[in-house]
Order: C-alpha cells, then structure tokens, then sequence
C-alpha cells in the first residue's frame, strides 16, 4: 500500500530548490505495482501458481491491524525497480505512468491553494453538498480504533454537521469496495457503516453509482448542484489515492468546489475546513486528459477485480472469495430454518461469521493436505514449517469460542462495564492474524448477504457493535494465562447460557463438521496474544488535584455563582494557591513597571487632523477633507444640507403621530402672514403662467415627435412633466399625450392590420388613462371623462369603459374593434403594464420630512426616533429604510451640543460613505473644538470625541466602551444606529456586534435588508431592555454610582426626554420596483436571454416541506404566466374561473389596477399551487415547475469569457445599462473591466478613418511646438516685448486653439464606442475628481477605463480608487462596473441591471439578495433585471429559493475579552455602571437565549477563563487586573498569542535576540530583523496550509512558503506555555464533567441507539476484567473501548474526540498555541511563510504566485502585520523605563523598515 505520508516525510527533507524533475521521479513509487501487473498479458496455459502470484497473500498481512498506515522501505525498494524495469520495458505503460505523474502534481497545486474557511456560511433547505463516504472511513480508520468508537465518531461528525443547518448526503461508490480486499477490516467496516447509515439515520446514502466518472453520476451532479464536494486527498491503498486524484479533478471540472477531509475542525458554532476553487484550468485540464483519466480510472478498477478472486493464508492456505460467498447464502437459508422468528443482528452475524469461518478453513486445511500430498518437489521442512505457521482446526475452533462470548458480553453487559474493562496491548500473534482477517472477510460476505434477506425479520439496531476487539483480547488472555493458571471464574448464569445457545446453534449449522462443545473455551494451549510487550495499558502520569482556585469577586458570584456550588473549591492552603503568581495591581493610567503614562487602542490609532488644532497645516487639512466629503455626499444625495439650530424650547419628545404630523393653527392670522400667503399665490401663478407658456411652445413639437419617433417623443414628454411643478399644466400635457398617443394606436393599427402589434403604444394609451384618473381626479371634467372612455373601448376594453361613463357615444363597434388589443383589460395591464402600476402612496406630506412624503411604515420609524425608542427595521435595499437614521442624527443635533449619536458601520468604505451623507446634508455653528461629524477606524480617527455624529466600525466602538477612562463620553451617547445589522451572523466580529447591542443603554435602530428570524432578534434585544430597565434602576440607587452624585449639581439644559425600553420591529418586505431574472446562453454569435420564472426554482419536495419561500416574489407578468401554465396543466381545475384575470376580485372592472392588487393576485396563485399538493396533485404541479423553467443552451466555457465584452454591448441595447457584474475573483474583475475596454477602443479605431491616426499624431506633435513656443513666450513680461512679438503669441494662441479643437473632433468617441455618459458629469467636477487619483498606482488604468464608461471594485483597491469608480458610478458617468463582493454590503450604487458572472462559494443565499438588491433605481427604473451569466442553472434554482441564514449568534466570549471586562469593572470610575455593562455582555449572548444549555455552557467557560488567568498572573483572588493586563488587552484581537508574547517578554527571550550590530549601537543586523520576524510570524497571523502542498514545489520562487520553525529557545517557551494551558485546561474539563447529560453519552449521537446502563446478572469473569482504578469520568464511555482515560485529556489531540461531548466544550476554547499542527491522517500542516518571505523580498506580486494568496488578501494580512508590529513598538516603549532598551529599539527599526516595504 502507498504511504502519502511517507512521501511526505521525504518531500519534508527535500530543499526548497529541488526540480520539479526530480520532485516527478519521487511521485507514487508504490502505484506502479498494480499498473505493471495490468498492463500484463496472460498467456494461455499458464500454471496455477503462476496464475496466483498477483492474488492477496494474507501471511504478512497482518500487521495492517496494528499501523495500516506505513510501507516499509523494501516495499518501495522493489516499486523502484520495477519502475525502472517497467519504463524500458513498455512504452504504453511509460505513457501512463508519465500521466498519473501529471495528475498527481496538478492535483497537489489545486489543493496547495486551498482556503481555510468556514463552510457552513449558509447552509438552508435549498443547498447541500456531498461526502464521499470512504474519505470519511479513511477519516476515522486512519488511526486504530475499536469498532463501537469507529461509529461513535463518524456520527459526532455527522451530527457536528446536522446540528449546525447543514444538508448533506454520503455516497459510496461500487467499484471503491474492491479496493478494500487487501485489508478486510476496512471491508467489513465499510460495509457495516453503510448499512447502519441507511437503516439507523436519516442520512439519505447513495450506493447506486459505480465511479465518478459514470454517466450516472454526471447526471446527478448536474441535477442536484451540490455546494461542494468533501474528499480525501491521501487513500488506504495506491490504486485508491490514484482513484480519489482523479475524482477530485473530476469534481473540481464540474465547477464543483472541494473540501478535504484533513483539516477539518468544529468549534461551537461552526465547521472549518480547506476548500479549493474550482476554476478555468480544471475545466481545460479534464478536457484534455478525458481519455487518459477514464482508462486510468477503468484500468484501476480491472486490475482490483482481477486480483480479488483467490488469497492465500499462511503461504499455502488457498482462499478462494466466491466460496465463502456460496457458503454464506447457504449457512443463511439454515439459519433462518433455525430462527423462523427472526434475530438480532449481533448474534445472527456471530453464528454465521464463526460457522462459515471454521467450514472454510476446514476445507482449506484438507484442500491443502491433499495438494501437498501432490507436490513432488515440496520438501519435507518446508512442509512442516508451513504446518506450524497456521492455527489448526482445534486453535480456530477455540477463537471462534471466544468470538462468541465476547458477542455475549456485548448483549449482556451494559457500556458503562465495557467503559471500565482493562486495556491489553498486546498484540495478535502472527498465527492468529491471517485467521482473523479471513473472519472479517467473513464478515463482509454476511453483512452484504443478510442485506438482500427482506423475507426475514432482523432487528438492525446494533450494527455498530457486531464486535469488540480490546473485550475479545481480554477474554484471550483470560483462558490462555489465568484460566491455566488455575484461576476458574463464574460466567454468570443468563450469559452462559446465552454463549451456550449460540455455540450450539454453529454446530447445528455445521452439521457435517465437529467443532467441539461451547465448554471449555479453550481445548488448546496455542497462545493468541503476544507476550513481548507490557500486557496492560498504564497510566504514565496521575491527575493533579481537582478543583477550582476561589475568586472572591461579587461581579463572579453573580454572573457564575450557581454553577460554582455544584464545582469542588480548593481551600486557602492548598499549594495551587498558595504558589500563585503576585504581581503589582494594574494601572489603567499608568504602567506598573515604569511609571509612563499608559495609551489605549483609541490613542494609538492614527490621528487625522481634529477641528481642536491649531496650526494652518492642519486647519487647511480639515477643510480639504470637508470639501472632499461634500463632494462626496453630493454625489449620493444631490446638495440638501440643512442648517440645524438648536430648539431649546421645543420638547425633545413628541406624544403621537398626531402631534407630529398636524400643525397648531391659530384663530387669526397675523398682518404679515397674510401678505406673506399672497404673495406666495402671485409667485405660483406667475410660475403656473411660464409653465404653461413653455408647454404651449413644445407641445406642437412635442406631439410632432411621437408621431414620428414614438419612444423618443414619450421620453421628451416625460421629461417635461418631471421639470414641471404645475398640476393644471400637467393635466393639459396629459390629455394631450392622451389624444396623440390614440391616434397613433389607430394609425398603427390600419397599417399593420391582424399582424403582430407594437402594444407599447396601447401602453401608453392606457398609462396616460392611469394617470388622469389617479393624479388629476379633481381636474376631470365630464367631457373629459367622455374622452377617456372612449380611449378605453378603443382599447377593447368596453366593460371599463362603461364603468366610468354611461354617456359614450355609441360608434359603429366593427369599426373600433380593429383597434382592440384583443385581450381584457386585466390580462393586459398585468401582462404590459406591469412596472407603469402605482402603488399605495400618501399623500398627505409629514412636516417632518421636506424632499418628499413618507410611506405609512417610514412614519412609523419616525415615530419611534420621536419617542426615544428602539427598533429592529427589516426592509428591502432601497427602500428608505435609511432616512430615519439621518432624521434620528437631526434630532440629536437640535437637542444640544452635547449630545452623540454613534453610527455603527460593518465596514471601512461604508464609513466613509456616510460621513460624506452627513456632511452634505447637516451643517451646524458649534462652539470652537467641536464639529457634526467625526470618524473612528482601525486605520485613523479624527474628531472621535469631540462631535456630536461619531461614524465607526463595531471593533473600535467596543474599544471606547470598554476604556475605564472614556465613559464620561459614552454617557453622551443618545442613539446607536447599527447599519447592515445581519452581519451580527457573520464569521469574523460577530460576537462584537453582539457586545455593542447588550452594552448600549441608549435606545439604537438596528437596520438590515437580509435577516430571516427577525422576531427573534426583536425578543432577545427586548430581554436586553428589560435587564438595562432593572439595572439603571439600581445603578441610580447605588452610592458608587456617579449619577447619583452629579444629579444635583448639573442642571441639564434641555427636557429630559422620557426613557422608553421598548424595542419594536419594523417589517416591510416591498420593493420599490420588481426584480426579473434572466439566464443567458450563447447560440453562435448571438446571445439567448431567457425569462427565469420564480417558480421555475421550486420542486415539489421543496413546496411540501418549506412552502413557497415568501420572499419569493411575483412581478405582474410572472403572475400572469403562473396562472396560464396552470390553466394549461390543469384544464378541470376548480378554481380556473375565479381566478382568472377578469374575473378575480380585486381586477374586476378596475381601470387602475395598483402594485397591491397584483401582490395579492401573486399570492392567490401561491397559495393555490400549494393547495394542488394538499388535493393530491404532485404530477400535475411537478409538469408546472418543470414548464416554467427555462432551456438554456449548453456552449463552451471558453466562448462565453471570450464573448463576455459582446454580452455588455447586448445590455447596452437592450437598454439595461447602468449595471454592476459581479464576479469573485479579483483578477476576473481586472481583467473582464479591461477586456470590454479593449473591445471599444478596437471598435473605434476600426471606425476612423486609417488615415486619421496619422494625423492625430502629427496634431499632437504640433500641439506639443506650440504650447512649449507659447510657455516661453509667457515666461517673460509682457510689458518687454515688442508689439510684434505679442502679435506672433497671439497667432501662436489661435493656433493653439485650433489645433487642440481639430484633434479633439479628430478623437471623439463615438457614442457606440463608449459606455460613458458624458452629460452626467460637467468637466470640471470630473476632472476634481480624477485628481483624487493623481498619487494611486492604477490611476492611468482607472482613468482610461473611466474613461469608456467602466470601472471595476473590489477590496484590494485604496479607498481613494474605490471613490472615485463609486462617485463616476452613482453620478451615471461610468455605467459598467465589473466587482467582488465588496459592493454587497450598503454601498449606495444602485444600478439598472445586477448580471452575476461566475460562480463561487462565496455566492450564497445572504449574497445573492444584498447583490441582486442593488437593481432597480428608485425613481430612474420602472424595473430591475437580474441576469444569470454563465452560472448553472441548479445554483440559480438554489439561490432563488434559499433563505437567508437565521441569526443564532455566535460564540461571544473569549479570554482576553473577559479581561477586558474584568479591568472595566475594577477600574471604571461609576462602579455600578460598569458591573451593570459586564454582567449584561455575560448574561446576554444571543447563542444562550432561550438555550439554558448554552448558558451553562458560556458560564464553565468563564470560570475556566478565570482559572486562567488567576493562574497565570493576569488577575488576582480579587478579580483586580495585575501585571502585563494592559498588554494582552491591547493585542486582544491575536488570542493566544498574546498570552504567549507575555512568556517570551517574562523569560527574556527578546533581550537574548535583539542584540545591536556591535556594543553602543542602536542598529540591528538584517539576521536580527528576520529572527525577530520569524518569531512573530510563528505567533501572529497565522495561516496553515494544506498538508499535500509540501508535496508540490516549484522551480523558480522567490518566497520560501513554508514558514521555518522557532528558534529553539521560543519553541520550548510555547512548549512550556503550552503544557500548562493542557494542564489547566485537562484540570478544567475533569472538573466540569459532573454538567455534563450522562443519558444523552451513553447514546450513539445520531441515530440515538441506547447503551444507557442495565441491570446484568452478576459475573465474577466481568468482575475480574474490570480495572477499577481507571479513571474515565470525563472521557466519552464510546472511546474508553479504545483505551481512552481521563489522564489522556492532558493531550490536547485527543480532546474533541474523547471529551463527554454534552459539555459543550471544544479544544478550540483552550488558548493554546500550536507549534505543528497536524491533519487527521498524521501529516504535518505547515505555515503560510508569507511575512517573513515579503520582509525578505518585499514583492506582493511575488506573495500572489508563490505563497498561493491573492493580492486582496496578501495586502491586508501584510498591513495588519505592519499594524501589529506598531503596537507591539508602542507597547513595549511604555512597559520599558529605557528608552534606549535594546528589544524597544529593535522594534522601532522593525516597524519602520516594515511599514517601508509596504509603502
């Protein structure tokens, strides 16, 4: 078998310079064995043992029982030179020995890339992937393990996976199976594991294919789309690592993303593992390789079948399978004669596995001995040493004795008695082994057999316990040491008797055989077991003292104090205590070592310019980035500033809607009002006068022009009525519109007669009529009402006509009903008018809101920012959901000066978004050092305290709030409003959002478009305010409180505003426009857009188990198709008449039909198809949904990115332009901006004239003469030159003009050839803008794609370059886009048309719905389109139908965060106000709401986090902070490695390496520097890699990649941190065992099979082997069969695995810092180098192709490196009282040289 792991180790000795030659020569030595034997040609009359010679021999077999894992060195000795051989031997064979070394490497570089991430982001009802069922064998086999504990953790996975959303299925594939033959443990448990997946869970397990290349399963892939594809990269066997290569090149061409079983991990809340991306080149790899990995494939699977038919035992022992298979059949028709009334599958497998063995083996034994008796030229010796190899009859005889009472025990004896059996390591003897795999053999055939027996009751429950192995070898060692030895122990009556009865039941189905009686056990002296080694396992190390250190702290006794009585506390004196740690108190002001004043995060950020400086410099800063920020906000809201003054008179809090909305009017008008109001009329009139004026001038032309160009002369009319303010002026525009728009209907219609009509114009007939009748109602008068009943029978619609007047004139009906549409009057404005339907708008304005009137539900928000609550606001993108947070800002700036109002953003681009929003829109005279806006950021500040708007992102609030110093501040705030609040779900600063939202006193708004359970947000930040309603009560009443003290010496100067803790929420699920989607397809040169019915992405499983997802939304077309496709389907049904558009309720005789009417004819519709289900007709609604899909047609990959800058032209005239085509990649998003730009400009130079480009050159070149002749003529004074001279500059000038106006005419780009809409933007604000760029690195590439009207986003960009493509964006300038997800979340660019470009992992549910909500221009676009490029239609089913993720929050606490708390509640100066915000963080985690398992859970973690750092000197018996607190918390956000960084500081370390380049310098060497790098790259910043990317190597690189180990000095620091965290944390885990649910342990995790403990008869064999000193009470009872104790939780590898999982405690919450980190398969994880390489190199390019990240991602890590080393420079300056300390030093020069290089 091949070693992926040998090669590893060899590959690990290799330099890193090695040739990819050479690294080829090394690849699978050991896969070339079974090719060599395929390739072979069997010739005709070859002799039986010749035949032979490639069958299993199972002789040396056996030591695949104790290490299946390794190939011993003579095993690929002889694969070498068989290479060698075979390569000159076979030229067909070299080839593909040459391809499997191809697919290796390629293989290994896919995977080397691979991404650590977390994988269940969103995983709803609509999406699941795939686990290749043996990679998850191989996952748990790997290591030995019993067969009980093998199952126990293959369904903790499983579980791990179920418990946290995910869907899933397992597939298992035939011909794998024949790669388990040469080790039938692996065979048995397979077949095993199968079988109880089916018959014991849910799991659905598909065994039906036969590879991965099948057509079979192709055909699933393409229907089911799973999300990704869990795999192994390492097999048991060559033939299966070959096997898995190709599977995973198979999967990742099939745009199927992988993720490897090795490295996977789970914590609380999530699962992580390495995921590769599918990309371009897997596509074109298997496209190239198809045959050769299909005959690769088929040759595996053809030689495994070949060599699976005979084995041979002890050399001379012929096996033959299909023997035993007839055997098998045979011995189970007895059995079931025996046992008409069925059985458990643990004895019907014992009897029939030990019956079916001894036959077996008897006729080997005689088949053996007739065959000798045969063979001349076998010797005597060598007969006689065979002979005495094998077991006799009598030995095997005697096994399969045991084998049955073991199978007794397992019946009789509950799990908790097995837990505490003793532990034999001794191992098989070489005799017995060949007979035990036969058995598992055995085994197999009787699982796979008993499988197809459906005529026979058998109970299936216990397939996970046909056997214990460790029980088996102790009942050996029993009868072959003790048994003889004279010790003669009682079985127990129930279980003789039992083992009696099953003995018995062999021999009868051995009738023909003797066997012996079931007593005695042993009739041998053959010993079993091995004698060489320790016989039982012992326990190396003894438990330290349980129990905890006591922490006298009131803030503990509150929060934890319940768990703490149930928990052993250790007493004063006990040496646990007594040796703790003494360090100095904390000092939040000071340092306690030197003195020096002590900074915090907040002053170590960056300080731009506050309004508090003085010098000109930087008051000239301020109003440059003022000016910036208007620019800024102009182009997000037009200019709106608003001049705020303070009311100091008005109340702060208004009592209804009623108050807010009606004004106070007076009983008489005053003098001036009166002039005022008149003079108001005159200045209307006179502006009605030149509106009407200004129509009677264009209408002439106005309805020339619809006439002869219809689209153009509707858009001229339209944009005449949006410039105009006068109703009247209006009313007449319409009516005109009205007329003409008829009479071009009616021409249109005698044209072209019974033909296809343009109905765009019966539109507009109809539109006008809308909007007459729903605007302008009181100006209608009866002739005009006339008029427009007339236009609607016109139409056809001669019911509505009616409807609306009696009186029309009666016309000859032939005559009009050639001008009908045809159709009735609902279908029509359904099908056509769909995005012209108004919607249910007020009228009535609110004083509160100027620039327009709010909806009913905006009011509402309104309302409550009045009343100082607090709400929870759901709606759509762009739905004005904003607005309240800007009227919350106002409201505070009118109160006072004083007041803050914080605006929590999620990410830097939206900071500076807002701020521009604030500065545009308020402007406010404050005294001298204060301002409106101030920004806080990881990168910079300004103005952070001292404004009364703060913007900031959620990590740098936390820090304020949880600064001692700065809650004089926090008491201003007023309101919080959370921006993008769902990100409260996400993966990285979840938990701080959740700090934020518990901490905040104030009443906030939390604001989101994507949350799927807001009810439940609503109720847990309900419970919040509740707590803060009790705590603010008794925080006032407390004598540590300040408030209480400063009640009575400061008088506020406004009135108070009540306090409301009320939390409402606030739904409104409507778009303001319609979403259609699209997919796209290529047929030759053109390209296929198809309409994407929303149900098309529904089954009728979905509707049965979830319903129609309800927000899934039907425009009014979509609705119209829904019901005419039922029509179709179902012509008897029910409902047909009631529904039909005509004759439906809310259409019936309506003229104006509105978007509510349509909304609620949607959901009829839903509601109707889920009835058909309910009525039983799931055919019917199946041939529905599959109607409505649509039929893309399938085209090359490589034609549809080669055509992608055709697609953008095909939007442009389909008029879908602006829009934003997202991607995620960031090289894609480069280079496809790049290609579109590139198409236009070679269109343009394809339309200028060839000889043109002469002349702009020769243009340019005479330009370039005279403005260098002009600039020295104007360098001198004008006043000195002779008249002549300045008339020559004048001359020089003209020409000048001329030749710049000539070139310019010369250059212009034609409209086609250009994105840009140039009118959008004057010159001068374009060119202020594009000076932003003049310092960027992209700033020419930007501009020139500007440009053309693109531009392309994405993260990796400076925020100066993502502005500037946002700005040129929003103002329609730039009007394609290409973009990552970087525009997914609240970035303001709403556009016409969202187009998703490529597939990704990272396009999910959550994604989908913030990306898709971007189209749609409220106010420009009557609808938004959605198109789907080049993404498979089963994911596009998914993403429609999918839910976004619920919010169940995460895992909020960590070690260094409860410092923090602990430090804010010792050295807060309000006390009470402190402690209160503390215990709201504990007692408030939105994972423990309503989960009082997770609450216990979180306060044994913080009792454990306490222990720690009491332990290690961080806080005292007190809970007062000591010590270095003040530097872990400054590096809270790198836990553990804070803690570590202190042990290296505490032994010295850094004084040893940071050694000058000679005595009195202050200069360090470069070694040095590297040294010190090396160091902290090994703690901070940390990123593993797979382990098969040591395989992989490449000739020429830059960077080493793989980050070298610690100096030795370091490394046995973190040893010894790390042993006493295992320790602590071993301690820990012993001691909180007692919470764990015993009941749900001694179950099996998934399938819920019962081990709970039961009353057993007494038996003094039991007794015997039953070690009562060992210790397992916080070890699962599941793993104790494979030998784990308690004392091997001092190990932190074997944590996850063994703890009592009820706990809810994981490795992953111990601060340990790992020095290697290894997969489950053994093989070493190495480190990402990519620190230490750039500090080497200083290349980002060279860290994008060497280091496997892309340059998005290199450049964050490298500068959060960067920020790193600066705050460790700060930190350390303060903790030393030396300033020319030499570690000080050193890391001043490190982070200037650092910051350097990646500038």
């Amino acid at each position: 078998m091949a070693s992926a792991q040998v090669d590893l180790e060899e590959d690990g000795s290799e330099n890193d310079s090695d040739s990819s030659v050479d690294e080829e020569s090394k690849i699978t030595d050991s896969s070339l064995e079974y090719y060599s034997s395929s390739f072979e040609e069997e010739e005709d009359g070859q002799k039986e043992v010749e035949e032979d010679k490639s069958h299993h021999d199972f002789s040396g077999v056996l030591s695949a029982e104790e290490d299946s894992q390794h190939v011993s060195k003579a095993d690929r000795e002889e694969s070498k030179e068989l290479k060698d051989r075979c390569d000159s031997q076979n030229p067909e064979q070299s080839e593909y020995l040459g391809f499997l070394k191809k697919l290796s490497l390629f293989v290994w570089e896919s995977l080397s890339q691979a991404k650590y991430v977390h994988l269940l982001k969103d995983f709803v009802e609509s999406e699941f992937f795939v686990i290749d069922g043996d990679s998850l064998l191989f996952k748990y086999l790997c290591k030995k393990r019993e067969y009980l504990p093998f199952f126990y953790l293959v369904e903790r996975f499983l579980l791990d996976f179920t418990q946290k959303g995910a869907k899933y299925v397992i597939v298992f594939f035939k011909d794998v199976e024949q790669m388990y033959f040469s080790n039938p443990r692996f065979l048995f448990h397979r077949t095993a594991l199968i079988q109880h997946l089916k018959y014991n869970t849910d799991i659905i397990i598909h065994t039906e294919f036969s590879n991965c290349l099948s057509p079979e399963w192709q055909i699933f892939l393409k229907e089911s789309y799973p999300y990704f594809m869990i795999i192994s990269d390492i097999g048991l066997t060559s033939p299966q690592e070959e096997y898995l290569q190709i599977f995973i090149t198979h999967t990742l061409s099939k745009k199927i993303n992988v993720v490897l079983t090795s490295g996977l991990e789970s914590d609380t809340l999530r699962v992580y593992g390495y995921y590769a991306q599918n990309v371009h080149k897997h596509r074109l790899f298997f496209q190239k390789y198809e045959k050769d990995l299909k005959h690769t494939c088929e040759t595996i699977i053809k030689y495994l079948q070949k060599s699976q038919t005979t084995a041979y035992l002890y050399k001379h022992l012929k096996l033959i399978l299909r023997n035993i298979e007839e055997e098998v059949c045979q011995t189970v028709l007895l059995l079931k004669h025996l046992w008409p009334e069925g059985s458990d599958i643990r004895r019907a497998v014992c009897v029939l596995t030990c019956t079916v063995g001894l036959k077996t083996y008897s006729d080997m034994l005689e088949n053996a001995k007739a065959s000798e008796e045969t063979k001349e030229l076998q010797t005597e010796n060598d007969s006689q040493n065979e002979k005495g190899e094998a077991l006799t009859l009598e030995e095997a005889a005697d096994l399969c004795r045991m084998q049955c009472l073991s199978v007794v025990f397992l019946l009789h004896l509950p799990l908790s008695q097995r837990a505490q059996f003793r532990i034999i390591n001794s191992r098989w003897t070489k005799q017995v082994l060949p007979f035990i795999k036969m058995q598992d053999l055995c085994d197999y055939f009787v699982l796979k057999q008993l499988n197809d027996e459906n005529d026979w009751k058998l109970d299936l429950t216990y397939l996970p316990d046909l056997r214990d192995n460790s029980l088996l070898k102790n009942l050996s060692h029993y009868y072959e040491i003790e048994y003889c030895s004279g010790l003669n122990l009682e079985l127990g009556k129930e279980m003789k008797s039992e083992y009696q009865y099953l003995w018995n039941t062999v021999t009868k189905l051995a009738a023909n055989c003797d066997f012996g009686d079931a007593f005695p056990v042993r009739t041998t002296s053959q010993l079993f077991l091995e004698q060489k080694e320790m016989l039982f396992k012992e326990s190396k190390e003894e438990i330290p003292s349980i129990g905890l250190i006591p922490v006298r702290s009131e803030l503990v006794e509150d929060y934890a104090g319940a768990v703490l009585t149930d928990l052993p506390i250790l007493s004063s004196n006990d040496p646990a205590v007594t040796s703790l740690i003494k360090q100095t108190e904390f000092d939040e002001l000071r340092h306690w070592h030197s003195g020096k004043p002590l900074s915090d995060d907040y002053d170590r950020t960056k300080c731009s310019n506050d309004a508090k400086s003085k010098g000109p410099d930087e008051r000239r800063g301020i109003q440059k980035l003022q000016t910036y920020y208007r620019l800024y906000g102009r182009s997000l809201e037009g200019n709106i500033s608003k001049t705020i003054v303070n009311q100091v008179d008005v109340p702060l809090v208004r009592t209804s809607t009623n108050a807010a909305v009606t004004k106070t009017k007076k009983l008489h008008k005053s003098k001036a009002e009166i002039i005022a109001e008149e003079n108001q009329k005159r200045l209307k009139a006179k502006e009605e006068k030149k509106e009407q004026e200004q129509w009677s001038t264009l209408s002439v032309s106005i309805e020339q022009e619809i006439k002869e160009n219809f689209p153009c002369g509707i858009n001229r009319l339209e944009n005449f009525l949006k410039t105009c303010q006068s109703n009247s002026v209006k009313f007449t525009a319409e009516m005109a519109g009205l007329n003409v728009c008829l009479d071009v209907w009616k021409e249109h219609c005698r044209n072209e007669g019974q033909k296809s009509r343009d109905l765009s114009i019966a539109v507009q007939v109809m539109r006008r009529v809308h909007i007459l009748l729903e605007k302008y109602q009181e100006l209608l008068k009866k002739a005009h009402v006339q008029k427009l009943a007339r236009c609607l029978k016109y139409l056809g619609f001669e019911n509505l006509a009616c409807s609306l007047s009696s009186q029309v004139t009666e016309t000859d009906n032939e005559k009009i009903a050639k001008y009908s549409t045809e159709m009735g009057a609902a279908r029509f404005q359904l099908q056509y008018m769909g995005s012209y339907l108004f919607r249910e708008e007020r009228r009535d304005p609110d004083p509160r809101v100027q620039h327009f009137i709010p909806d009913t539900w905006q009011r509402e928000l309104l309302d409550i920012v009045d009343n100082n609550e607090s709400a929870v606001i759901v709606a759509p993108t762009s739905s004005g959901k904003t607005y309240a947070s800007y009227y919350c800002m106002e409201k505070v700036l009118k109160e006072s000066n004083e007041g803050v109002v914080v605006y929590v953003s999620p990410t830097k681009a939206l900071v500076n978004q807002v701020m521009g929003t604030i500065y545009n829109r308020f402007t406010k005279t404050l005294p001298h050092g204060l301002v409106v806006g101030g920004i806080f950021t990881r990168d910079y500040r300004h103005d952070t305290l001292n404004c009364q708007i703060l913007v900031t992102v959620p990590q740098c609030l936390e820090i304020l709030l949880l600064s001692p110093h700065r809650q004089e501040w926090v008491k201003r705030i007023r309101y919080v409003i959370f921006d993008e609040v769902h990100c409260l779900g996400g993966e990285i600063g979840a938990e701080v959002w959740e700090h934020l939202l518990v901490m905040m006193r104030c009443p906030f708004l939390a604001l989101s478009a994507t949350i799927s359970n807001p009810e439940h947000l609503t109720e847990w930040l309900q419970s919040v305010k509740r707590y803060w309603q009790l705590a603010e009560s008794t925080v006032e009443e407390s004598p540590d409180s300040s408030t209480t003290a400063k009640k009575s010496t400061r008088k506020p100067k406004l009135q108070k505003p009540k306090k409301s803790y009320r939390v409402r929420l606030v739904l409104h699920g409507e778009r303001y426009n319609d979403l259609e989607k699209y997919v796209c397809s290529l047929k030759e040169d053109d390209f296929i857009i198809d309409h994407y019915h929303p149900c098309a992405a529904l089954t009728v499983s979905h509707i049965e188990n979830y319903g129609i997802p309800s927000d899934i939304a039907f425009s009014p077309r979509e609705s119209i198709q829904l019901y005419d496709m039922m029509a179709k389907v179902w012509q008897e049904w029910p409902r047909l008449q009631e529904l039909d558009p005509e004759e439906f309720t809310s259409f019936k005789n309506k003229i104006v039909i509105i978007k509510a009417d349509a909304r609620d004819y949607g959901q009829e519709l839903k509601k109707e198809l889920t009835n058909w289900i309910v009525l039983g007709q799931r055919e019917k609604v199946n041939q529905l949904l599959e109607s409505l899909k649509p039929h893309p047609i399938d085209c090359s990959e490589n034609e549809k990115r080669f055509r992608f800058a055709h697609f953008v032209e095909k939007l442009q005239e389909m008029d879908k332009l602006p829009a934003i085509f997202f991607m995620f990649n960031i090289h894609s998003v480069e280079s496809t901006a790049l290609g579109a730009c590139y198409n236009l400009m070679k269109k343009q130079r394809s339309k200028r004239d060839p000889n043109a480009e002469k002349e702009i050159g020769s243009l340019r070149d005479k330009l370039r003469k005279t403005n260098k002749t002009l600039w020295k003529c104007l360098s001198v004074n004008p006043k000195k030159q002779s008249p002549s001279k300045v008339e020559r500059v004048l001359s020089t000038w003209n020409e000048q003009k001329h030749l710049k106006k000539r070139l310019e005419k010369l250059t212009k780009v034609p409209p086609e050839c250009t994105y840009a809409n140039s009118k959008a933007v004057n010159k001068e604000t374009l060119m202020e803008i594009f000076y932003r760029l003049r310092f960027q690195r992209k700033r020419f590439q930007l501009r020139m794609l500007a440009e053309k009207g693109i531009g392309y986003h994405h993260g990796s960009m400076a925020y100066k370059e993502r502005q500037v493509v946002e700005m040129l964006f929003r103002m329609g300038y730039i009007r394609v886009v290409t973009a990552t997800g970087s525009l997914a979340l609240g970035i303001n660019m709403p556009c016409k048309s969202v187009v998703f470009t490529e597939d990704s992992v990272f396009l999910d549910a959550l994604n989908y719905r913030q990306m898709s909500g971007r189209a749609g221009r409220r106010g420009q676009d009557m609808i938004g389109s959605v198109f789907f490029y080049d993404i498979p239609l089963p994911k596009v089913e998914k993403l429609i139908k999918s839910n976004v993720p619920q919010l169940k929050g995460q895992f909020p606490l960590s070690i260094s965060l409860i410092l923090r708390l602990m430090l804010l509640a010792a050295k807060a100066d309000d006390k009470a106000d402190a402690r209160a915000k503390v215990l709201s963080v504990l007692k408030h985690s939105l994972m423990s709401f309503k989960q009082q398992r997770n609450t216990e859970m979180l306060k044994v973690y913080f009792i454990f986090s306490l222990q720690f750092l009491v332990k290690e000197g961080y806080l005292d018996q007190e809970g007062n902070p000591m010590g270095f607190t003040g530097l872990v918390t400054h590096l809270h956000y790198h836990e553990p490695s804070n803690f570590v960084l202190v042990s290296f500081l505490e032994k010295g370390l850094f004084h040893k390496l940071c050694q000058p380049i000679e005595n009195g310098s202050t200069v360090f060497s470069e070694d040095v520097m590297e040294q010190l790098v090396l160091v902290l790259a090994n703690l901070f910043g940390r990123r593993y890699l797979p382990a098969c990317a040591m395989k992989f190597r490449s000739t020429s690189r830059q960077s080493k990649v793989f980050l070298e180990d610690l100096p030795e000095e370091f490394a046995a620091a973190v040893r010894e941190y790390n042993s006493k965290i295992e320790k602590n944390f071993g301690c820990f885990l012993l001691t909180v065992a007692k919470l764990a649910d015993m009941e749900q342990e001694y179950q099996l995790p998934l399938s819920r099979i019962d081990f709970t403990p039961k009353e057993c008869d007494n038996s003094e064999l039991t007794s015997h082997m039953m070690n009562i000193t060992k210790s397992i009470t916080c070890v699962s009872p599941f793993t104790c069969l494979s030998g784990i104790v308690d004392q091997d939780l001092f190990d932190a590898e074997n944590v996850n695995e063994a703890v009592l999982h009820t706990i809810g405690i994981n490795v992953r919450n111990a601060p340990l810092c790992c020095l290697e980190k290894y997969d489950n398969q053994g093989r070493r994880m190495p480190l990402n180098a990519y620190a230490v390489d750039f500090f080497k190199h200083g290349s980002l390019f060279a860290l994008t192709t060497d280091n496997w990240l892309n340059e998005g991602d290199a450049y964050y890590l490298l500068k959060d490196f960067s920020l790193l080393i600066k705050a460790l420079s700060t930190s350390l300056g303060e903790l030393c009282d030396n300033p020319n300390d030499n570690v000080v030093l050193a890391f001043q020069q490190l982070s200037k040289s650092y910051t350097a290089k990646l500038k």
